[in-house]
C-alpha cells in the first residue's frame, strides 16, 4: 500500500504481481502508517490531525479519530502486544493511542521537528527523532503509564530514523545544510539545500 500526500489517498498493490488493486480516498494528507498484524493499517492524517484505520482485507475505512491536542501527526509505530500506538506530533508531543479504540491514553513532551517514531518491544522504549537535533526516549512503564527516560543530543536535521530490532541500534540520517530554498508546488514548508559530501548516518546504541 502506498500513501499519496498530494492526492489524499492510498494506492493498493498486489504484492506478488505489483498490479494496482484500487485507490482509497482518505479525506486528508497521509503521513506515516503502521500495520497492526491483525489486518488493520493505521494512518496519520497530517493536515487533519486525525488517525484513520483501514481494513486491509476489504480496503474499507473503519474509523476516523481526532488526535487533539496533537497537531500535524507524522511518525507512528505500534506495541502490538499491548495494542498501543506511538505518534509523533509537530507541536512537540508524543501521543499514545489505544489501537483498539483509537482513544488517547497519554501525551508526553518531545523535541522540536519530530519526523520518525520507532518502538522496541524488547526494551519497551519508544523513540522520537527530532529535526532540531535531539532524540526523545520514552519508556512504556505499563500499557497505561509512560515516562520520559532522556533526551539525547544528535545533530540538526537528524529526523529520519530506522531501528534494528536485533541489535537495538538506531540509525539516523542527516547532513549539513545551506540556506532555505523556495517551496515547490504542493510543499507546505520550504526545505534547505544539502551541502554535497556532508551526508552522514548516526548510530545510537546502549
Amino acid at each position: 500500500m502506498g500513501f499519496n500526500g498530494l492526492s489524499n489517498s492510498a494506492t493498493v498493490f498486489d504484492a506478488k504481481t505489483t498490479k494496482v488493486l484500487g485507490t482509497i480516498a482518505l479525506g486528508g494528507k497521509p503521513e506515516f502508517a503502521v500495520a497492526d498484524g491483525l489486518g488493520r493499517i493505521d494512518v496519520n492524517l497530517e493536515d487533519k490531525s486525525e488517525i484513520v484505520a483501514i481494513n486491509a482485507s476489504n480496503l474499507k475505512l473503519e474509523k476516523y479519530s481526532p488526535l487533539k491536542p496533537c497537531s500535524e501527526p507524522t511518525g507512528i509505530d505500534i506495541d502490538k502486544e499491548h495494542r498501543r500506538l506511538f505518534i509523533g506530533c509537530r507541536n512537540q508531543i508524543m501521543t499514545v493511542v489505544d489501537a483498539n479504540t483509537l482513544s488517547i491514553k497519554a501525551t508526553l513532551p518531545i523535541g522540536k521537528g519530530t519526523d520518525a517514531i520507532a518502538y522496541d518491544p524488547m526494551t519497551g522504549l519508544a523513540f522520537s527523532s527530532n529535526g532540531s537535533g535531539s532524540l526523545t526516549v520514552v519508556h512504556e512503564d505499563s500499557p497505561d503509564k509512560f515516562s520520559i527516560v532522556k533526551s539525547v543530543v544528535t545533530e540538526p536535521g537528524a529526523r529520519t530514523m530506522a531501528l534494528d530490532l536485533k541489535t537495538h541500534q538506531l540509525y539516523l540520517a542527516t547532513a549539513k545544510f545551506s540556506a532555505t530554498s523556495t517551496p515547490v508546488p504542493g510543499q507546505v514548508r520550504s526545505r534547505p539545500y544539502i551541502i554535497p559530501g556532508t551526508f552522514v548516518i548516526l548510530v545510537l546504541g546502549d
